[in-house]
């Protein structure tokens, strides 16, 4: 169910905070998207022929895509040709009046607009301005950079998949939505330092060193790898550098994802054995002298045998539908999970309730289902806006805010300014 607007102007965490949102397609506006639910006033600037991603993937003929009304809400659109005079006479006064303004295009981009951070501070030396690129400095600055890019070259792609097959793509786009979770973090912190300092600063933030960020614990294991084979991976073999490992956890306490009845793709259940609950495992799949069998009693007589006692597992869990196990393993503290379908995920009535799967309004499409807000603030509800139309807001920034006559607004249009 979509939240109202009933939270009073002024009470967001973000309330009075101008973002100049001059981002596109996924790893910006996943960034300034979550500003804009923490209450900053987003005004998107988007070329006259605005994001690309309105047009990419469209499931409607001439509405807005998913794409882009998924990674938008909670933001004003406007239309600016940054490339002309007048655009740029626009884009410094937008400078002046912003806070934070966030950008994703291609390296050295903005600069060539003739905004450089020099220039920026001189407009305003308040200002916040994020960066968002693929890489850092070195010899990747110039690659072009894509979610699946940032994935192969963060270390994620080598460690995931199994032993015998080739490495693979995460669902998740750590890539480009995770940098954006990055990309807020260094603003917030830039913007609380600016309370104390009273100016603004640089941040920057690649894409592959977001991935690689999430891939710590990877890095944790090629090092441990100097003192010997990984007893907690279900892998034979190593060399010298961590292997891809299936559904292995990796950690203290192996995990794995077993199948269930009646055997659909998504009949998983991921399990994760604890050695306080090895004894009841044993009694539920029908193995009780497991449980003080000096060959499985402990985790380290178990360690060599993971493939096997996950096997002893699914033999019982493939008997029984998903649910079912998840409430039998749930009745004795088993730590266990299903594995949801973006079907089952978009259709579960706890993430409604949660506002985390939310039906939004909207002018063209008449309704969409997107992801709510993960930050839940108590003094700061989300309310969820739904995402602009292009230059919905033209006139309400240039005339409203910048105090432009309805005559240089016809020549800017006619002129193709804005």
């Amino acid at each position: 169910m979509t939240q109202a607007l009933e939270t009073p102007p002024g009470t967001k965490a973000l309330s009075g905070i101008r973002v100049l949102d001059m981002t596109h397609v996924q790893s910006g506006p996943s960034a300034t998207q979550l500003l804009g639910w923490l209450g900053a006033d987003v005004v998107k600037v988007e070329a006259p022929t605005g994001d690309i991603t309105r047009k990419q993937l469209r499931d409607i003929p001439d509405v807005d895509s998913l794409y882009f009304t998924m990674l938008n809400c909670n933001k004003r659109s406007i239309t600016l040709n940054t490339k002309t005079p007048r655009g740029k006479e626009i884009l410094t006064e937008l400078i002046r009046r912003s806070d934070i303004m966030v950008e994703n295009f291609g390296p050295g981009a903005i600069d060539r607009m003739g905004f450089t951070w020099e220039k920026i501070q001189e407009i305003n030396p308040r200002i916040i301005y994020a960066s968002i690129k693929g890489f850092g400095e070195g010899p990747y600055t110039n690659f072009k950079a894509y979610e699946v890019v940032a994935q192969a070259m963060g270390g994620s792609m080598s460690t995931t998949g199994f032993e015998d097959g080739p490495p693979l793509a995460t669902g998740a786009q750590i890539g480009d939505s995770g940098t954006g979770i990055h990309a807020v973090a260094g603003i917030l912190a830039a913007l609380y330092q600016r309370e104390a300092t009273g100016r603004g600063q640089r941040v920057n933030v690649a894409m592959q060193h977001a991935v690689l960020n999430l891939c710590r614990v990877k890095l944790r294991d090629q090092q441990r790898l100097a003192s010997g084979p990984l007893a907690e991976y279900p892998n034979e073999d190593f060399a010298d550098d961590v292997p891809r490992s299936g559904n292995a956890s990796g950690g203290g306490q192996p995990g794995w994802a077993v199948r269930t009845a009646p055997g659909g793709p998504n009949d998983w259940v991921y399990v994760i054995v604890q050695p306080v609950g090895w004894k009841p495992l044993t009694a539920m799949i029908g193995r009780p002298e497991l449980a003080d069998d000096p060959e499985w009693a402990t985790p380290e007589a178990r360690l060599p045998k993971l493939s096997k006692m996950f096997q002893l597992i699914e033999e019982w869990t493939s008997t029984i539908p998903k649910w079912e196990v998840l409430e039998k393993l749930n009745a004795h503290n088993i730590p266990c999970g299903p594995i949801l379908s973006t079907k089952e995920i978009i259709e579960d009535a706890s993430l409604a309730a949660n506002d985390m799967v939310v039906e939004v309004p909207h002018p063209e499409r008449g309704s969409f289902t997107t992801v709510g807000s993960p930050l839940k603030l108590s003094d700061s509800p989300v309310d969820m806006v739904t995402s602009p139309l292009l230059g919905e807001h033209n006139d309400e920034v240039y005339a409203g805010e910048l105090g432009l006559d309805a005559e240089e607004l016809l020549l800017l249009k006619t002129s193709g300014v804005i």
